[in-house]
């Protein structure tokens, strides 16, 4: 379970605080899009999400978006946040981690990802040396791979609530666990 184990879980992007990065013991985000900071596929960021981010980074955090996407697809949604980003990471495989925290200068230890998959942000976090913070996620998306991936999360996600990690209010009903 430790693989697939988040550090922390929280609703949304925006619950998370420059405090809780600091709790952790990190000063470095590396952020996932879909789901994380828009709806899977969407150019329209979340509400409020665009002003979390400058918040972060006033508060001295370091912010990179990090994502299996392509190009033309991250490119002009991390120009909206004003934040660099690295795409085709392929994620899970630590490679893609390393190489984003490398270009922000973190060091992996002080590095904090965030996203709404386990079986890819949270893996690549726990096999790269990472923390990491598991968001429930704000749509199911429609491919089947999306679908196979969330029902294999279900089980996993209701240990994760009765081990006591934070899995807020929504408690994903749109993966049926309440």
């Amino acid at each position: 379970m430790a693989l697939l184990q988040p550090t922390v879980s929280v609703n949304r992007v925006t619950d998370i605080t420059a405090e809780l990065i600091r709790a952790m013991k990190a000063d470095t985000i590396l952020l996932d899009v879909d789901n994380t900071l828009a709806t899977h596929g969407s150019q329209e960021p979340f509400e409020g999400s665009i002003e979390w981010a400058h918040s972060m980074r006033k508060s001295g955090l370091k912010i990179i978006i990090v994502s299996n996407n392509y190009p033309d697809r991250v490119a002009p949604f991390a120009e909206k946040y004003d934040l660099p980003f690295l795409c085709r990471a392929y994620k899970p495989l630590p490679s893609g981690y390393r190489r984003a925290a490398g270009i922000v200068g973190a060091k992996r230890r002080q590095v904090v990802v965030v996203g709404d998959q386990i079986f890819t942000d949270i893996i690549g976090a726990n096999v790269s040396g990472m923390k990491s913070i598991l968001l429930v996620p704000e749509k199911e998306e429609d491919s089947l791979s999306f679908r196979i991936r969330r029902r294999l999360e279900k089980p996993l996600r209701r240990k994760l609530e009765r081990k006591g990690i934070h899995l807020p209010a929504r408690k994903q009903r749109r993966e049926g666990i309440v």
